[in-house]
């Protein structure tokens, strides 16, 4: 699959996501790692998530599927063949909600966290 440009931003990968709102809801952490790596091995490169995933799940806080997919990220080696989208701004647990700057700053800060990573590419 040919890559597309996306913007002006310097970066390019095929046109599909793997979309991270299941990882840890419906697809437990090994499962997501075998998901992660078909995905990525397959020449697919773009993997969306959120703080917020998945909050709606008794017992969770938020930020499941961000740990699963760092706890895959580092170990695989993998990195500079992936393209990590996340979002900002819905409400988290003990850390609210909104796009204030501040906000935004932290919930980078915490997704970097969780991620294992030193960039959130989108």
């Amino acid at each position: 699959m040919q890559p597309r440009k996306l913007g002006r931003s310097g970066l390019a990968c095929a046109p599909l996501a793997l979309g991270g709102h299941v990882f840890g809801w419906t697809v437990d952490e090994a499962a997501s790692h075998r998901l992660l790596d078909a995905f990525i091995d397959r020449g697919f490169a773009l993997i969306d998530t959120a703080d917020t995933y998945s909050t709606w799940v008794e017992g969770h806080r938020a930020g499941e599927s961000e740990t699963i997919i760092g706890n895959w990220l580092k170990p695989s080696g993998k990195r500079e063949k992936t393209l990590i989208a996340t979002k900002v701004g819905g409400a988290m647990t003990d850390v609210g909600r909104g796009l204030s700057r501040a906000h935004i700053i932290r919930s980078a800060e915490d997704s970097l966290r969780r991620l294992q990573t030193d960039r959130i590419d989108l």
